[in-house]
């Protein structure tokens, strides 16, 4: 039986004239001839409408028309129906926008490239260029990839000058830097009055903050801050290193 007779039937059934369904859904009486004669088909909105009509549901009207290859609507489907029948035309046209928002979602979805675009973090090829939240024009830094070799956390790396973070940190190495607070043994990247600095951070219970070298052959290169001496020091972000012995305070 086509989607026509069903159409006929359930109309019959209810005592519903062409006429009268007409007026309901909106359409001529030789519009409902048509589809009951399947010569034309019912638009979506006027589908709807006349699934209400007819208090029926998609898998009464179209049983031979799905059975033929496409799927009969499943008990959650005809639950979900049933619920939207229930709505006022107001809430209708609402659900109908949330589901066509939802599909314009997942199509954006669906469209994006299948490997996200890979994150990259600036290299500055000196501490002193790292003073920058940020590259800025002008300033001497490359991009690097953050691939398996990287810290996934570093928010940009730098490379290293001297020798005074040695064998920890090589002359010409490249660090990995990130924003998290600091700890006593913690390795962090300093500005001290516009310099910059590669060091290791203390701070002692008077306040006294002491920013060491890690090759102690070179503690002439060590700073240390006492309160009300007037210096500014800043700390730039956390060199990914583990946390190293301090010196003398072991």
């Amino acid at each position: 039986m086509s989607f026509g007779q069903r159409m006929r039937e359930q109309r019959k059934a209810l005592g519903i004239s062409r006429t009268e369904l007409a007026q309901r859904l909106g359409v001529s009486p030789s519009a409902i001839g048509n589809y009951e004669q399947d010569t034309s088909f019912p638009k979506e909105p006027v589908l709807l409408r006349l699934f209400d009509c007819l208090e029926t549901d998609p898998n009464t009207l179209f049983q031979d028309h799905f059975l033929r290859g496409e799927t009969v609507l499943i008990d959650r489907e005809r639950e979900l129906l049933k619920h939207y029948r229930s709505l006022s035309a107001l809430g209708k046209e609402a659900v109908g926008s949330m589901v066509t928002a939802m599909c314009a979602y997942r199509d954006d979805l669906e469209a994006m490239p299948t490997e996200p675009e890979p994150r990259v973090i600036p290299l500055y090829r000196s501490p002193a260029a790292a003073g920058y939240a940020a590259p800025v024009f002008g300033e001497d830094f490359d991009y690097i990839q953050v691939d398996e070799t990287v810290p996934q956390a570093a928010e940009f790396a730098v490379r290293i000058q001297g020798d005074s973070m040695i064998p920890v940190i090589a002359d010409g190495s490249i660090v990995y830097v990130n924003r998290d607070p600091l700890r006593a043994g913690d390795v962090g990247i300093f500005c001290v009055d516009g310099d910059m600095f590669c060091k290791q951070y203390y701070k002692d219970p008077a306040g006294v903050v002491y920013l060491f070298s890690l090759n102690r052959a070179r503690a002439d290169a060590d700073v240390v801050l006492t309160p009300g001496c007037g210096r500014n020091v800043v700390c730039l972000g956390r060199v990914m290193v583990h946390t190293l012995p301090l010196p003398g305070k072991n």
